[in-house]
């Protein structure tokens, strides 16, 4: 008797699935003139009465730049501003490293790596200026930077550019420091 069952379960099973298979497709909704949810479906919250208006358009690559440049333009006004009020060469040298970047054929810029490592328990600004210099000591060109919200007891990275500098053997040091 087992024989039979074994070969009767065998041939229940695929029209059992078969069954399963038709019934799931005739319980879809087959339309494909619809917008995807059927009316007798409630949803959480009210679709949209008007298509987003042009304004709501993802932002483009040149809008992205414009807008972190405008950012760096910001930051560096503010540093400039710190490093004006700062006495000597500031109160935060000890926290500032510089290290220039191995030069390129054909760059159009010199790079350095300039290092903040926050000193203090809170957040805070930092204005550095760093200035490339060459074998006789002539500085080149100065560059502001700011780090604003350094974490306490963490570093940050930021570089440095130069045009001015470019193609030539420079060495960048940090002219000022200042906690803000």
């Amino acid at each position: 008797m087992k024989p039979n069952r074994t070969r009767a379960t065998r041939l229940l099973i695929p029209a059992v699935l078969t069954g399963v298979i038709v019934a799931g497709t005739a319980a879809c909704d087959s339309d494909t003139t619809s917008e995807g949810t059927s009316s007798n479906v409630r949803t959480l919250t009210p679709e949209p009465s008007a298509s987003p208006s042009a304004s709501a358009t993802p932002r483009t690559q040149r809008s992205h730049e414009a807008s972190v440049s405008a950012d760096l333009e910001r930051v560096k006004a503010e540093a400039t501003k710190v490093l004006e009020g700062a006495d000597g060469r500031g109160n935060a040298v000890k926290d500032v490293s510089v290290t220039g970047r191995p030069v390129t054929e054909g760059e159009d810029f010199r790079s350095a790596l300039v290092r903040v490592t926050n000193s203090t328990e809170k957040k805070a600004f930092y204005a550095v200026r760093v200035e490339f210099v060459d074998a006789d000591g002539e500085v080149l060109d100065s560059v502001v930077l700011g780090f604003e919200d350094a974490p306490p007891g963490r570093t940050v990275n930021k570089q440095a550019n130069s045009r001015k500098a470019a193609g030539v053997t420079t060495f960048p040091r940090i002219a000022q420091a200042e906690r803000g």
